[in-house]
């Protein structure tokens, strides 16, 4: 498909199952996805084929030592931070090819001042009152899901007569 349609940042992921989930998203949407160090587990290709994740060499996830490595190496365009912690809905951003979807650890989300650094780019999914949170995968497949639907709203993206994505022309 070219170009991946979002990039999908994980910051400090605890849950190698959350991640692998995530990547699956990742590769049957085209999306890419970013890794951000320390992580919880091993993502060397023996511990990847041992857990069968044999999409995992065609994801090529992108691992970086810190928040502002990856913002160094990567420079995005424009980043949306999903957190609990904000007041404006998913729905209210207006998601762009190339956007960066940015989650934080599943025990803790993203820090404090990380969402500081980015005040007018913190997007909430709408969840019932007194719950926690979603599952980060969850989360993720929800986020990229409502990208998609901007997206092909506004013919960034098409779908073939099987249902599969497309870019225009």
């Amino acid at each position: 498909m070219g170009q991946p349609l979002f990039h999908i940042v994980l910051h400090e992921p605890e849950i190698p199952n959350n991640t692998g989930n995530i990547g699956r998203t990742c590769i049957a949407t085209g999306c890419a996805l970013h890794l951000i160090r320390p992580l919880a587990f091993d993502t060397s290709e023996k511990a990847c084929r041992r857990a069968g994740l044999d999409y995992w060499p065609r994801l090529q996830p992108r691992e970086h030592d810190s928040f502002d490595a990856y913002l160094a190496r990567e420079a995005p365009p424009r980043l949306w931070f999903f957190t609990t912690k904000a007041a404006a809905p998913l729905w209210h951003a207006n998601l762009q090819p190339g956007d960066h979807l940015v989650f934080g650890k599943e025990t803790r989300g993203l820090p404090d001042a990380l969402l500081a650094r980015f005040p007018d780019r913190a997007v909430v999914l709408p969840m019932v009152p007194h719950e926690r949170s979603l599952n980060l995968a969850t989360a993720v497949c929800a986020a990229v899901d409502e990208g998609l639907r901007q997206l092909a709203q506004r013919g960034d993206v098409t779908l073939d007569p099987a249902g599969r994505l497309r870019p225009p022309g």
